[in-house]
């Protein structure tokens, strides 16, 4: 984490909480919404035996259990306490010992069906959640953070994944055998059930009292725990930054704030947890005390059988046990809420512009693009573009020249229909993109830019991306074109050396390279070079002139360059200054005029000879 080099040292420990506040810290639960509850459970819908089987099986668990504590205390009351023959008293425990193992048995079939139907459930949303982003815009992409698409697909998706697999179907258990514990001991004894009754909200109480404040302090570990480990990754990654400007001393002291911030958390939390469950085990022992003043009263009024009494502890101790976990069950919810929110939210959203319902798909282009009066910006109050107008016929380069913002990618962004335009027309072989379909655009384009992206695997996998149903042979022969075979063939592994997570393994050059051959292999017929040879050194750019002007020979191509190598054989250059064309026309014209376009081609050479 760096800091501002000017800010004067102060003795107080700079706190990085304080520096970069989370202004965007998302809401951690949310209230109970039944709407939201219906449309998870409509998720279930596909698997509906499945649930219909659990909802069996939570059911049974949920007799069962005060039928086992029932059980119990019926043989102890029965054939122990009247010194029945021990053929009876086996056949007690025998009655026993089936229900119990048939409780077990329904308990495993009870979890694996839940958590079966859980994954279900949650693969069926994370597949539609990816399936809403990919159909986004990149206007989506650029005003939401990376952070925030995968939280929706991870956190998000896991809360609902608790709430539907555990807390609905714990819940019904737990309600259940409260239920059925309660008619069990409001038919063996009337007032001691009223001793239960007087005792249950002050435990309830209690339990929800704490929860609610331990659930914080959990909500508060997690959040000071995702600062440290992203202000770590920070760290990690501006290392070079770090040494450079000798900042290893303070941002050591800004991460030990922050552990140490990380260990009051905790310590807050254990103290909250310290006091809570001794207190809810002293409540406990005092509603057994109750019990036993009053129970034993009542035997000694022979009100009671002492047995009866026995039968009505196991049974008291099923009723209450569910207690504390319905309070956990109920935070976990409220949690599965927020998640539930947020998910929801994300599907409803509508992608900020589609292809039209009667939209039609291109036949194979010729490569004409043209530009009428367009006007463009990334968001309505802030234009970019001005009432651009060119044409461009098939086969021709086209240069795109200016200054940083003058508008060349968000030209290059029109033509490849990631945005459309605010006003006027973009045309490719006479057809509007707005009443075109995306795929069918984007089939028939090829895009290089500065900073490409490779994916996780080998070479050849990457230059595949261009057209997936290459065979090898086709992969090899684009490299060859492209006269790059030999530097692949060299690598460790030839192509099938692995690039590393987003081609690290490679160098600047390669991982350019290797985009050339994706766009050579995907033989576009409008070709975009963004930048594409800024990362290439000179000597790889002098090797692969020659395999540009074979990749550029007719198709229609829109090139974004600094360098005059990639320029000066354009057909039209057009020079782009705020948004506007100030200038167009070919290389040696504009030069010749002395203009704008002039004065960029001397700084290029200047900049070409320091370098």
């Amino acid at each position: 984490m760096m800091l501002d080099p000017q800010r004067p040292p102060t003795s107080e420990p700079l706190s990085i909480t304080r520096l970069r506040p989370d202004l965007d810290r998302e809401p951690y639960a949310r209230p109970l919404d039944f709407r939201l509850i219906r449309r998870l459970l409509t998720f279930m819908r596909p698997f509906a035996a499945k649930r219909n089987w659990l909802l069996v099986s939570v059911v049974v668990r949920a007799i069962q259990l005060p039928c086992v504590a029932w059980v119990i205390g019926a043989v102890i009351n029965g054939p122990i306490a009247h010194r029945a023959p021990l053929a009876d008293i086996l056949a007690g425990a025998a009655g026993f010992f089936i229900l119990a193992l048939a409780t077990q048995v329904n308990f495993h079939f009870r979890q694996r069906l839940a958590l079966e139907l859980g994954e279900s459930v949650v693969h069926d949303l994370q597949q539609q959640i990816f399936t809403h982003i990919q159909r986004m815009p990149m206007s989506y992409f650029n005003r939401t953070k990376i952070g925030r698409i995968i939280s929706r697909v991870t956190s998000d998706c896991e809360a609902m994944r608790i709430g539907v697999q555990d807390v609905l179907f714990v819940t019904i258990v737990g309600l259940g055998q409260m239920i059925v514990s309660a008619l069990f001991m409001l038919y063996f004894d009337v007032a001691m059930f009223s001793v239960v009754c007087l005792m249950t909200p002050v435990i309830w109480g209690l339990n929800r009292y704490f929860r609610k404040r331990l659930s914080r302090a959990y909500r508060d570990i997690q959040e000071s725990f995702s600062r440290v480990t992203a202000t770590l990754a920070e760290s990690v990654n501006g290392i070079r930054v770090t040494k450079g400007f000798v900042r290893e001393a303070l941002n050591g002291v800004l991460f030990g704030d922050l552990v140490r911030d990380h260990a009051r958390y905790n310590m807050k939390a254990a103290r909250r947890a310290g006091v809570f469950l001794p207190l809810l085990e002293s409540s406990s022992q005092l509603f057994i005390a109750a019990l036993l003043l009053v129970g034993g009263y009542r035997v000694m009024q022979s009100q009671m059988a002492p047995g009866d009494l026995i039968q009505f502890f196991f049974l008291a101790n099923i009723f209450f046990s569910p207690i504390q976990h319905l309070g956990q069950q109920y935070n976990q919810a409220l949690t599965a809420m927020a998640g539930a929110e947020r998910v929801f939210a994300l599907l409803d959203s509508p992608p900020d512009w589609q292809d039209a319902a009667d939209a039609v798909a291109l036949p194979p282009l010729r490569g004409q693009v043209e530009f009428q009066q367009v006007s463009f910006g990334y968001s309505a109050d802030v234009p970019v573009l001005h009432e651009i107008d060119f044409t461009v016929q098939p086969g021709q380069t086209i240069a795109l020249v200016g200054h940083t913002g003058s508008g060349k990618t968000s030209i290059i962004n029109l033509i490849a229909r990631f945005y459309l335009p605010t006003a006027g027309s973009v045309l490719v072989d006479g057809y509007e993109t707005r009443e075109i379909t995306g795929d069918s655009l984007h089939h028939q384009l090829g895009i290089v830019l500065q900073h490409n992206f490779l994916f996780t695997g080998t070479v050849l996998e990457n230059i595949r991306v261009g057209r997936p149903s290459a065979s090898d042979a086709e992969v090899l022969d684009a490299a060859r074109r492209l006269d790059c075979y030999e530097l692949f063939a060299d690598l460790p592994q030839g192509f099938q050396t692995p690039v590393g997570e987003r081609g690290s393994r490679l160098s600047l050059g390669q991982r350019q390279l290797v985009c050339f051959a994706r766009a050579l292999l995907a033989d576009p017929r409008i070709l975009i070079l963004d930048e594409a040879t800024s990362s290439v050194d000179t000597l790889t750019e002098l090797r692969i002139q020659q395999a540009l002007s074979t990749l550029l020979q007719g198709r229609t191509s829109f090139v974004v360059a600094h360098r005059l190598s990639t320029i000066r054989h354009a057909d039209l250059v057009l020079v782009l200054d705020h948004g506007q064309i100030v200038e167009r026309g070919q290389h040696a014209e504009l030069l010749a005029a002395g203009g704008v376009y002039a004065q960029l081609c001397r700084r290029f050479q200047q900049h070409a000879v320091e370098v």
